[in-house]
């Protein structure tokens, strides 16, 4: 069980085994040595898959995947998020959830299909769509090429540190609720100070 997630996905993904997650299968695209010339065939990869994934587990598909068939293959509980190649009337009855956006499953992680921006201070983004491997702060691509081929093991990432760098929001809420009402207190004593020494000056001054 990943605790840290969500509730409803921790109860429904990782209550009875394992998390996975992978990108950008394209089983079968015609164009993905031209992406790249090392990409190994759908068959090589599934064996890959199957060697981590198996019945009571959970694979998060990032979108695009090319002929879904390849993934019937596995019995494990199957998760959709899909990309810009992928026709939900193709692929859809292949996964046993599909969802057409990002998707956030903790307080602090985001999944998606191209990265997303504007999030980097208060979520980690796990994407895929880039082929390049173009760096961005507090984002993993797993498009399949960039990852390696490999399967991202949720749960030991998330033991590992994954969230460790980003601040929980709830907490830089009361931080700075409590550094405004700090603010406000030392407002109140200075003035307070200021009070209590002008009103002291003029009643020396009148005195005289």
């Amino acid at each position: 069980m990943i605790k840290s997630l969500y509730k409803e996905y921790a109860d429904r993904w990782s209550s009875t085994g394992s998390v996975y997650i992978i990108s950008d299968t394209h089983f079968d695209d015609a164009d993905c040595k031209l992406m790249d010339p090392n990409w190994i065939s759908p068959q090589e990869h599934m064996q890959i898959i199957k060697a981590d994934v198996h019945r009571n587990d959970t694979l998060v598909h990032l979108g695009d995947v090319g002929d879904a068939a390849y993934l019937d293959e596995l019995k494990c509980h199957k998760v959709l998020i899909t990309g810009n190649h992928d026709v939900l009337s193709k692929v859809a009855s292949h996964f046993d959830e599909v969802y057409t956006g990002p998707l956030f499953i903790a307080d602090r992680l985001v999944l998606s299909h191209e990265p997303l921006s504007g999030l980097e201070d208060f979520a980690m983004n796990l994407h895929g769509h880039d082929h390049n491997g173009t760096y961005r702060r507090n984002h993993v691509n797993l498009a399949s090429n960039i990852y390696k081929f490999r399967l991202f093991p949720l749960g030991p990432m998330i033991k590992g540190g994954l969230l460790s760098q980003i601040p929980n929001y709830h907490r830089i809420t009361i931080d700075k609720a409590t550094e405004k009402k700090n603010q406000e207190e030392i407002f109140k004593e200075c003035w307070q100070q200021y009070q209590e020494e002008y009103w002291a000056q003029f009643k020396q001054e009148t005195l005289f």
